[in-house]
């Protein structure tokens, strides 16, 4: 199998576990990370749970959980041990940064406020009852679910990129 292929093929997989964390969860930092955690054995638990008040930063229409939960993965993948570590601090940014780009770019924003508002003509207040059942009415359950995909599958593709050499890490810092 070509490494193309094998990349379409964890996607794929990836796109799967996400549906299933998704309907178990109904939570979008929580479920995107939990499936980076299942291919890329993070250690979830202590994490998964950290996660809790974070979609949509505690409901307040701040940083979009598809953002935070691949953020977090990535912080896992690239990060640093030792709060002394600089170099290791200095690495792990051009993924993050290069993440939060393409997100913008097939997104629009980080912000879930924007991103609901772009998807739906108006934001909402999630944490109200009446909000989110307009939320609900106007598919926004499934507007989010393609939002944590495209968070996700970003995610996974630069780990794949920096896997296979494909990238440059030095060039992502600029981005």
């Amino acid at each position: 199998m070509k490494p193309e292929e094998a990349n379409e093929l964890l996607l794929a997989e990836l796109d799967e576990t996400l549906r299933e964390k998704l309907a178990l969860s109904g939570h979008c930092a929580q479920a995107s990370f939990a499936a980076l955690d299942q291919y890329y054995a993070l250690g979830g638990g202590p994490t998964l749970k950290a996660l809790t008040p974070l979609p949509g930063i505690a409901l307040r229409g701040e940083t979009c959980g598809a953002v935070l939960g691949p953020l977090l993965a990535l912080g896992l993948v690239f990060g640093r041990e030792r709060l002394d570590d600089q170099a290791g601090f200095l690495q792990a940014l051009p993924p993050s940064r290069e993440f939060c780009r393409r997100f913008e770019q097939e997104v629009g924003s980080t912000r879930c406020a924007d991103i609901l508002e772009s998807n739906h003509g108006r934001s909402f207040d999630l944490a109200r009852q009446a909000d989110f059942k307009a939320y609900c009415d106007c598919g926004g359950l499934e507007s989010c679910s393609a939002v944590i995909r495209s968070g996700v599958r970003i995610a996974a593709t630069i780990i794949l990129e920096h896997e296979s050499g494909s990238v440059d890490p030095g060039v992502l810092l600029t981005a």
